[in-house]
Parts: C-alpha cells; structure tokens; sequence
C-alpha cells in the first residue's frame, strides 16, 4: 500500500491564502487521515491509478477546497434522467463531493451500496471523508483503473466527466500525482524524467504550471519576471531568450527540454 496521505494532496493542490486556504486545508486534513486504506480497499493501489484518482478529484473539487458545487442545482431542476423527478430536486440533489454527486437516482444508488441514507439527507454526500467513500464507489462502478493502467488521461476524463471539461487542469494535477508518488516509492527521477511529468506551456497559459516556470526563470536571472501564473508577453520573452542562450529553438514554448535546462540552470 502506498502511503498517500494530506501531505500527498498538498503537493498536488493549486496553492490558496486566506479562507479559500482553511477550507482546502480542512477538507484535505479530514481526507488525507483515511486516504491511502480507502484507496487500497478499492484497488485504486498503484502509482497511475492513485495519480489519476488525485488529478480527478482535485479538479473536480476545485483544488480540493470544496465538496459541494458552486453553481445552486437549478440547472438540474427537472432532469428525470437524473431521477429529478419531485419539486426542488435540483439544489436538493446539487453536486456534492470529491467527485460532485449529482441527481436524486445517483444519491438513492449510492446511499444504497453505502448503507447511508443519502437519499433523504443529501447533505452528508459533503462530507470530506464520506465523499472519498462515494468518488472511490464511483470508480469502481465505472471501471477506470483499467483507463488508469493504460495512461489514459482522456477516457478517464470522458469516465469522470462525460466529455473533456478542464483536461489541461486535469493533466497538471495528474502529473503533479505522479511526481508527489515517485517521491513517495523512493524513485528518484532525472531532470530529464521529472520534465517530462511537467506540462507544454506557451503564451495564454496559467496556473501553478506557470507560477513554477517564473520562479525558475527568476532563479536564471530575469528577475525583471512576475510571479503571477499568468503567461504574458513579459514571461514569454524571458522563455524566449532563455532558450536563445541554450541553443534551444526560441518560439517560446516550454516543453521537456526547456524544463530540463531551466531545472539545471
């Protein structure tokens, strides 16, 4: 059994302050005590398919800094393939949980294989660590381990998500799983291997992809480049002339041997 915990979560997680900080950090301490048996107990027990588990629940949960969708559930009002089926199912039976369980039919089935009555309280489907139960529940269902074993990123997203909703934020926190893993087994990667986990960045990129890129740059010596996750110009131009002065193609684009120079430099 691999032994993720909080600690593992926190290295894949974007970054918060403030309260956005105190509920992503309450929500992953509540499921980082019961991470690695639950997982286990779903066979959800090698490096790729905990990794993609985390990449899939930490966007699904907006960085695991909720259980509970932001949008009201009257979007859902009247979906009787939902099972929606009474006045007020909607934000009744609104997402909730590592992986935003939605409709009256989907809180009925899984409160019945859970022994938990869902149905008639949905709110507890907002529990941190029931809501890990009811995401590992989900993936059996769906049987995506196999999607896990093959490194398919995109039909374990068509599997979560029914299309291809947020895939690049998907990618960076499954790669950013599969780094947290390594360390954990005592792999050690090389500048070369640990790039290629990194994602393609270019000018419109954002997030912590790109805030790590900045700090890295700002360690070669352009200082003059902010640290805000935002690609612009002004980031570009330091990629760019970074890669000059490596005798790597200027366009601007970080790919693998990019990260790698800027990881040596």
């Amino acid at each position: 059994m691999i032994p993720v915990d909080a600690q593992t979560m926190f290295e894949v997680a974007p970054r918060f302050s403030g309260e956005l900080a105190a509920k992503q950090a309450a929500i992953i301490t509540a499921v980082g005590a019961v991470l690695a048996p639950t997982l286990n107990q779903y066979d959800i027990n090698n490096r790729l398919r905990i990794a993609h588990f985390l990449g899939q629940t930490c966007h699904e949960s907006a960085g695991f800094r909720t259980t509970e969708g932001f949008a009201s559930g009257e979007g859902y009002e009247g979906r009787t393939d939902l099972g929606n089926t009474q006045p007020g199912d909607g934000p009744r039976y609104k997402g909730r949980g590592l992986l935003q369980l939605t409709g009256r039919a989907n809180y009925r089935r899984l409160g019945e294989v859970l022994k938990a009555p869902l149905e008639a309280h949905p709110e507890l489907a907002a529990d941190p660590v029931f809501s890990l139960r009811i995401a590992c529940e989900y993936w059996k269902s769906h049987q995506i381990n196999g999607a896990c074993d093959a490194d398919n990123l995109l039909t374990v997203t068509k599997s979560v998500n029914g299309g291809t909703l947020g895939i690049d934020e998907r990618r960076l926190y499954t790669q950013k799983a599969k780094a947290a893993l390594a360390r954990l087994e005592g792999v050690q990667l090389s500048g070369e291997q640990a790039a290629l986990l990194m994602p393609v960045l270019h000018r419109g990129s954002m997030g912590d992809a790109v805030v790590d890129l900045q700090r890295l740059l700002r360690k070669a010596g352009f200082a003059a480049v902010a640290i805000d996750g935002e690609f612009g110009p002004g980031t570009e131009v330091a990629v760019t002339s970074f890669q000059a002065g490596h005798q790597l193609t200027a366009d601007g684009i970080v790919g693998a041997q990019t990260w790698t120079a800027l990881q040596a430099a």
